[in-house]
Protein backbone atom coordinates (compact mmCIF):
# COMPACT_ATOMS: atom_id res chain seq x y z
CA UNK A 1 0.00 0.00 0.00
CA UNK A 2 1.45 3.37 -1.19
CA UNK A 3 2.27 6.07 1.98
CA UNK A 4 -0.40 8.82 2.32
CA UNK A 5 0.50 11.95 3.34
CA UNK A 6 -0.91 14.35 6.38
CA UNK A 7 0.55 17.67 7.94
CA UNK A 8 0.82 18.53 11.58
CA UNK A 9 0.75 22.38 12.25
CA UNK A 10 2.52 24.44 14.78
CA UNK A 11 0.15 26.13 17.94
CA UNK A 12 1.17 29.54 19.66
CA UNK A 13 0.01 30.33 22.70
CA UNK A 14 -1.28 33.56 23.24
CA UNK A 15 -0.75 34.13 26.96
CA UNK A 16 -0.06 31.48 29.32
CA UNK A 17 -0.97 31.84 32.85
CA UNK A 18 0.26 28.91 35.91
CA UNK A 19 -2.77 28.97 38.35
CA UNK A 20 -1.41 26.52 40.88
CA UNK A 21 0.15 23.03 41.10
CA UNK A 22 -2.41 20.06 41.22
CA UNK A 23 -2.05 17.44 43.25
CA UNK A 24 -1.08 14.54 40.42
CA UNK A 25 2.17 16.70 39.75
CA UNK A 26 0.53 19.12 37.03
CA UNK A 27 -0.08 22.42 36.97
CA UNK A 28 -3.77 24.27 36.54
CA UNK A 29 -3.18 26.25 33.56
CA UNK A 30 -5.07 29.06 31.32
CA UNK A 31 -3.88 29.77 27.78
CA UNK A 32 -5.15 30.05 24.12
CA UNK A 33 -3.84 27.93 21.65
CA UNK A 34 -3.39 29.03 18.09
CA UNK A 35 -2.84 27.31 15.11
CA UNK A 36 -0.41 28.32 12.38
CA UNK A 37 0.21 27.07 9.20
CA UNK A 38 4.33 25.93 9.85
CA UNK A 39 3.60 22.08 9.51
CA UNK A 40 5.71 19.03 10.26
CA UNK A 41 4.77 16.48 7.09
CA UNK A 42 4.01 12.78 8.31
CA UNK A 43 3.94 9.86 5.51
CA UNK A 44 1.96 7.06 6.75
CA UNK A 45 1.95 3.56 4.85
CA UNK A 46 -0.03 0.87 6.63
CA UNK A 47 1.24 -2.46 6.85
CA UNK A 48 -0.62 -6.05 7.36
CA UNK A 49 2.37 -7.34 9.76
CA UNK A 50 1.08 -5.11 12.49
CA UNK A 51 3.92 -3.49 13.07
CA UNK A 52 4.84 -0.16 13.89
CA UNK A 53 7.83 1.37 12.38
CA UNK A 54 9.84 4.91 12.43
CA UNK A 55 10.89 4.54 8.51
CA UNK A 56 13.36 6.55 8.45
CA UNK A 57 14.24 8.15 11.54
CA UNK A 58 13.67 11.91 12.32
CA UNK A 59 15.61 14.33 10.36
CA UNK A 60 15.79 16.96 13.16
CA UNK A 61 19.22 16.23 14.50
CA UNK A 62 17.63 17.12 18.18
CA UNK A 63 15.20 14.13 17.63
CA UNK A 64 17.81 11.47 15.26
CA UNK A 65 18.87 9.53 18.27
CA UNK A 66 15.43 9.94 20.43
CA UNK A 67 14.24 6.01 20.96
CA UNK A 68 11.14 4.85 19.28
CA UNK A 69 9.76 4.50 22.81
CA UNK A 70 10.03 8.18 23.79
CA UNK A 71 8.97 8.92 19.58
CA UNK A 72 5.16 10.59 20.17
CA UNK A 73 3.75 9.63 16.94
CA UNK A 74 4.79 6.13 17.43
CA UNK A 75 3.86 5.72 20.76
CA UNK A 76 -0.05 7.40 19.43
CA UNK A 77 0.15 4.59 17.36
CA UNK A 78 0.84 2.07 19.59
CA UNK A 79 -1.95 3.07 21.84
CA UNK A 80 -4.42 3.61 18.75
CA UNK A 81 -3.58 0.20 17.89
CA UNK A 82 -3.58 -1.35 21.44
CA UNK A 83 -7.01 0.18 22.43
CA UNK A 84 -8.64 -0.90 19.28
CA UNK A 85 -7.20 -4.15 18.75
CA UNK A 86 -6.35 -3.47 15.29
CA UNK A 87 -4.06 -6.28 13.94
CA UNK A 88 -2.69 -3.79 11.01
CA UNK A 89 0.22 -1.82 11.19
CA UNK A 90 2.20 1.31 9.80
CA UNK A 91 5.55 2.93 8.65
CA UNK A 92 5.51 6.75 10.09
CA UNK A 93 8.18 9.36 8.74
CA UNK A 94 8.01 12.70 10.27
CA UNK A 95 9.65 15.39 8.23
CA UNK A 96 10.19 17.52 10.93
CA UNK A 97 9.68 21.54 9.90
CA UNK A 98 8.36 22.37 13.78
CA UNK A 99 11.48 23.53 15.81
CA UNK A 100 12.18 20.59 18.47
CA UNK A 101 12.08 22.31 22.29
CA UNK A 102 10.10 25.48 20.92
CA UNK A 103 7.18 25.42 22.81
CA UNK A 104 5.79 24.97 19.65
CA UNK A 105 3.90 21.27 20.06
CA UNK A 106 4.93 19.49 17.00
CA UNK A 107 5.81 16.66 18.98
CA UNK A 108 2.32 16.79 20.16
CA UNK A 109 0.37 17.79 16.42
CA UNK A 110 2.65 14.39 15.20
CA UNK A 111 1.37 12.13 17.54
CA UNK A 112 -2.48 13.94 16.87
CA UNK A 113 -2.09 13.36 13.09
CA UNK A 114 -1.14 9.62 13.37
CA UNK A 115 -4.36 9.23 15.64
CA UNK A 116 -6.51 11.13 13.19
CA UNK A 117 -4.93 9.07 10.06
CA UNK A 118 -4.29 6.05 11.45
CA UNK A 119 -7.92 5.99 12.87
CA UNK A 120 -9.16 6.67 8.88
CA UNK A 121 -6.61 4.13 7.48
CA UNK A 122 -7.21 1.18 9.51
CA UNK A 123 -11.14 2.04 9.19
CA UNK A 124 -11.77 2.49 13.16
CA UNK A 125 -14.26 4.85 13.59
CA UNK A 126 -13.59 6.34 16.73
CA UNK A 127 -14.54 9.50 17.65
CA UNK A 128 -12.93 12.91 18.17
CA UNK A 129 -13.69 12.85 21.45
CA UNK A 130 -12.43 8.87 22.07
CA UNK A 131 -9.28 10.28 20.02
CA UNK A 132 -8.48 12.98 22.41
CA UNK A 133 -9.16 11.10 25.54
CA UNK A 134 -6.39 9.11 24.41
CA UNK A 135 -4.11 11.76 23.19
CA UNK A 136 -4.44 12.90 26.53
CA UNK A 137 -2.32 9.89 27.79
CA UNK A 138 0.64 11.00 25.59
CA UNK A 139 0.64 15.29 26.68
CA UNK A 140 -1.78 17.71 27.35
CA UNK A 141 -1.30 19.66 24.02
CA UNK A 142 -2.52 16.66 22.33
CA UNK A 143 -5.99 17.38 22.52
CA UNK A 144 -6.64 20.76 20.66
CA UNK A 145 -4.24 19.08 17.89
CA UNK A 146 -7.05 16.33 17.65
CA UNK A 147 -9.98 18.67 17.42
CA UNK A 148 -8.33 21.15 15.18
CA UNK A 149 -9.17 24.26 16.01
CA UNK A 150 -8.10 27.10 17.77
CA UNK A 151 -9.43 27.09 21.58
CA UNK A 152 -9.42 28.83 25.23
CA UNK A 153 -7.67 25.93 27.63
CA UNK A 154 -7.35 25.22 31.08
CA UNK A 155 -6.80 22.31 33.41
CA UNK A 156 -3.96 20.84 32.16
CA UNK A 157 -5.28 22.05 28.99
CA UNK A 158 -6.97 19.76 28.30
CA UNK A 159 -10.47 21.74 28.75
CA UNK A 160 -11.13 23.08 24.97
CA UNK A 161 -13.36 26.10 24.43
CA UNK A 162 -13.31 26.71 20.40
CA UNK A 163 -12.64 30.43 19.72
CA UNK A 164 -12.70 32.61 16.67
CA UNK A 165 -9.07 34.40 16.46
CA UNK A 166 -8.89 37.45 14.10
CA UNK A 167 -6.71 36.69 10.73
CA UNK A 168 -3.24 37.53 11.36
CA UNK A 169 0.20 36.50 10.47
CA UNK A 170 2.90 35.90 12.55
CA UNK A 171 6.42 36.23 12.83
CA UNK A 172 8.17 33.44 15.01
CA UNK A 173 11.65 33.44 16.37
CA UNK A 174 13.77 30.40 17.07
CA UNK A 175 16.90 31.66 19.15
CA UNK A 176 19.62 29.10 18.92
CA UNK A 177 18.99 26.79 22.19
CA UNK A 178 16.20 24.05 23.11
CA UNK A 179 14.31 24.08 26.00
CA UNK A 180 13.36 21.75 27.96
CA UNK A 181 9.13 21.56 29.50
CA UNK A 182 9.75 19.74 32.36
CA UNK A 183 13.41 21.96 34.17
CA UNK A 184 10.19 25.55 33.16
CA UNK A 185 7.80 23.75 35.32
CA UNK A 186 10.06 22.46 38.22
CA UNK A 187 11.50 26.05 38.13
CA UNK A 188 11.68 27.13 41.99
CA UNK A 189 11.17 30.94 40.35
CA UNK A 190 8.19 29.77 38.56
CA UNK A 191 4.89 32.00 39.90
CA UNK A 192 1.95 29.75 40.37
CA UNK A 193 -0.53 32.28 41.78
CA UNK A 194 -1.68 33.73 38.91
CA UNK A 195 -5.76 35.00 38.99
CA UNK A 196 -8.39 33.76 36.73
CA UNK A 197 -8.28 35.32 33.35
CA UNK A 198 -11.51 36.13 31.62
CA UNK A 199 -12.23 35.95 27.93
CA UNK A 200 -13.06 39.33 28.18
CA UNK A 201 -10.15 40.64 29.66
CA UNK A 202 -7.84 38.74 26.91
CA UNK A 203 -9.63 39.64 24.06
CA UNK A 204 -9.31 43.26 26.19
CA UNK A 205 -5.22 42.70 25.39
CA UNK A 206 -4.34 41.36 29.13
CA UNK A 207 -2.64 38.35 29.87
CA UNK A 208 1.58 37.07 29.51
CA UNK A 209 3.39 34.17 29.85
CA UNK A 210 4.00 32.82 33.19
CA UNK A 211 7.17 31.03 32.13
CA UNK A 212 8.57 34.15 29.96
CA UNK A 213 10.46 35.51 33.22
CA UNK A 214 11.89 31.81 34.30
CA UNK A 215 13.36 31.17 30.59
CA UNK A 216 14.84 35.15 30.21
CA UNK A 217 16.59 34.45 33.21
CA UNK A 218 17.83 30.74 32.60
CA UNK A 219 18.18 31.13 28.55
CA UNK A 220 19.92 34.98 27.81
CA UNK A 221 19.77 33.91 23.77
CA UNK A 222 16.17 33.75 24.35
CA UNK A 223 15.83 36.96 26.38
CA UNK A 224 17.95 39.23 23.73
CA UNK A 225 15.68 37.53 20.74
CA UNK A 226 12.91 38.59 23.06
CA UNK A 227 14.04 42.18 23.58
CA UNK A 228 14.91 42.39 20.07
CA UNK A 229 11.65 41.64 18.28
CA UNK A 230 9.76 43.48 20.81
CA UNK A 231 11.55 46.63 19.08
CA UNK A 232 9.22 45.48 16.41
CA UNK A 233 6.06 45.04 18.08
CA UNK A 234 4.79 43.18 21.03
CA UNK A 235 6.87 40.19 21.85
CA UNK A 236 6.27 36.84 23.91
CA UNK A 237 7.27 33.77 24.40
CA UNK A 238 5.08 31.17 23.16
CA UNK A 239 5.06 27.73 25.95
CA UNK A 240 8.14 27.33 27.63
CA UNK A 241 10.22 28.29 24.53
CA UNK A 242 12.45 28.40 23.62
CA UNK A 243 10.43 30.00 20.65
CA UNK A 244 9.12 33.57 20.67
CA UNK A 245 6.41 35.27 18.55
CA UNK A 246 5.04 38.78 17.53
CA UNK A 247 1.90 39.23 15.44
CA UNK A 248 1.00 41.60 12.56
CA UNK A 249 -1.78 42.45 10.02
CA UNK A 250 -0.16 41.32 7.02
CA UNK A 251 2.01 39.32 5.18
CA UNK A 252 4.24 42.06 3.72
CA UNK A 253 4.95 43.27 7.54
CA UNK A 254 5.53 39.88 9.25
CA UNK A 255 8.14 39.17 5.82
CA UNK A 256 10.34 42.77 6.30
CA UNK A 257 10.68 42.12 9.72
CA UNK A 258 11.83 38.12 9.86
CA UNK A 259 14.65 39.06 7.21
CA UNK A 260 16.15 41.00 10.06
CA UNK A 261 16.73 38.60 12.36
CA UNK A 262 19.69 38.65 14.09
CA UNK A 263 22.30 35.88 13.30
CA UNK A 264 22.35 32.77 15.21
CA UNK A 265 18.53 32.74 15.62
CA UNK A 266 16.38 31.42 12.43
CA UNK A 267 12.84 33.70 11.82
CA UNK A 268 9.64 31.88 10.37
CA UNK A 269 6.33 33.56 9.13
CA UNK A 270 2.86 31.54 9.48
CA UNK A 271 -0.15 32.72 9.18
CA UNK A 272 -3.07 31.89 11.71
CA UNK A 273 -5.10 29.11 10.89
CA UNK A 274 -9.02 28.77 11.88
CA UNK A 275 -8.70 25.17 11.30
CA UNK A 276 -5.68 22.35 11.54
CA UNK A 277 -5.09 20.94 7.81
CA UNK A 278 -5.13 17.60 9.32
Amino acid sequence: MSATRYLAPAKLNLFLHVRGRRADGYHDLQTVFQLVDLCDELSIEVSADGRILRDPPPSDPLLAGLPESADLSIRAARLLQADSGCRLGARIHVLKRIPAGGGLGGGSSDAATVLLALNRLWELGYSRERLAGLGLQLGADVPVFVRGHNAWAEGRGERLTPVDLPPRWFVIVQPPVAVGTAEIFQATELTRNSPALTMRAFLAGQGRNDCEPVVRGRYPAVAAALDWLAGHAPARLTGTGSCLFAAFDDEAAAQRVAAQVPAGCKAFVAQGLARSPA
